[in-house]
């Protein structure tokens, strides 16, 4: 069946813009951008990279539990170069050796705020802007960054083999040229994930995400206002936790929203009739316009009563500014870049 999302942005869990929690005159510059001239000797990205063969796959929703408005179809055939792709989302730990290594100031730091879901603020009542209008579940939090992921209040203590969150779009690309990286094409990223299996709703199968025991960090209990853990995370999970899909990637798919490298269009697997004359697209990059970004994976805050986003074919969408509690990313080898 297909599922709507009552906030009706469509983006990370109901996650809103920037835009949607900035302050009157409260912009600060742009950051994200790594200072002139920093370097750091020798290995720079140390996550493990698996090599992911050429091959073709189908993209999009085959389960029907698709959500309307995200443009998970039509499905097509999409055919990928061979890459490498990191086996996990990058930490908090290799982010700390980035900004040590380069002192970049990540946005929700240059802005002086982040998104923070209302369960996680650990922060000062004179911290929190008050919520989101249309997902009240959210609030901007004053001093939230990557280094506090719930506020002031927070640290990164026993947290360095979490996924770094609270990173934009931009900050993601800051570390992407630090390290000679890329991050994955929406189609790359989707292949990955569904690690070998064609068709199937997720990385494992189509078994459901609880049959057996738990299979990826989501949200369990009453959406928004309480949150069991029965997973045993009620927000992030070290980025080893549950286990790879056929490929060895972990967690794909719930834990944090994965930005991508494309900009995001819910008409871009309708563009070019590339479905309807059954013809097979070749490393696709997405659409040449927009300013969203693409978002895929879902998080600790998916839901099947309403954001269902933690399937393989799933898409949301942010501004390359935006920045929140359950979005980071991962990254693949350079080559192929210029396609």
């Amino acid at each position: 069946m297909t599922t709507e999302d009552p906030s009706g942005c469509g983006c990370g869990c109901g996650t809103p813009q920037r835009e949607q929690l900035i302050e009157i005159g409260a912009r600060a510059p742009r950051a994200g951008a790594v200072p002139e001239g920093s370097s750091a000797p020798g290995p720079r990205h140390l996550v493990e990279q698996l090599a992911i063969p050429a091959g073709s796959f189908t993209m999009g929703d085959s389960s029907g539990d698709r959500n309307r408005a995200d443009g998970e179809t039509p499905r097509h055939q999409v055919a990928l170069s061979a890459f490498e792709i990191d086996a996990t989302t990058v930490t908090n730990d290799d982010f700390a050796r980035f900004v040590e290594a380069t002192g970049c100031i990540t946005e929700a730091e240059s802005f002086g705020f982040s998104a923070v879901f209302h369960l996680a603020i650990d922060a000062p009542p004179e911290d929190v802007m008050g919520p989101a209008t249309g997902t009240p579940w959210w609030s901007g939090v004053k001093g939230a960054d990557w280094r506090h992921p719930g506020g002031r209040f927070t640290d990164l203590e026993g947290r360095g083999d979490h996924p770094v969150v609270h990173v934009s779009w931009n900050d993601a690309q800051a570390y992407c040229e630090w390290a000679g990286r890329r991050l994955p094409t929406e189609a790359e990223w989707e292949y990955a994930a569904r690690g070998g299996i064609d068709g199937a709703k997720y990385p494992w199968g189509d078994q459901e995400v609880d049959e057996g025991g738990w299979r990826a960090n989501i949200f369990q209990g009453e959406f928004p206002r309480r949150n069991t853990g029965e997973d045993g995370f009620p927000t992030t999970a070290p980025v080893r936790t549950f286990a790879p899909n056929g490929y060895g990637l972990w967690q794909s798919v719930g834990n944090v929203w994965e930005w991508c490298e494309d900009r995001f269009h819910p008409a871009t697997y309708r563009r070019g009739t590339t479905a309807e004359k059954r013809t097979t697209v070749t490393d696709p990059v997405g659409p040449a316009d927009g300013q969203a970004r693409v978002m895929r994976g879902g998080s600790y805050l998916c839901h099947d009563s309403y954001c269902n986003r933690y399937r393989n074919s799933a898409r949301s969408q942010n501004t390359p500014d935006s920045s929140m509690g359950n979005a980071g990313f991962r990254t693949v080898s350079r080559r192929g870049a210029e396609r």
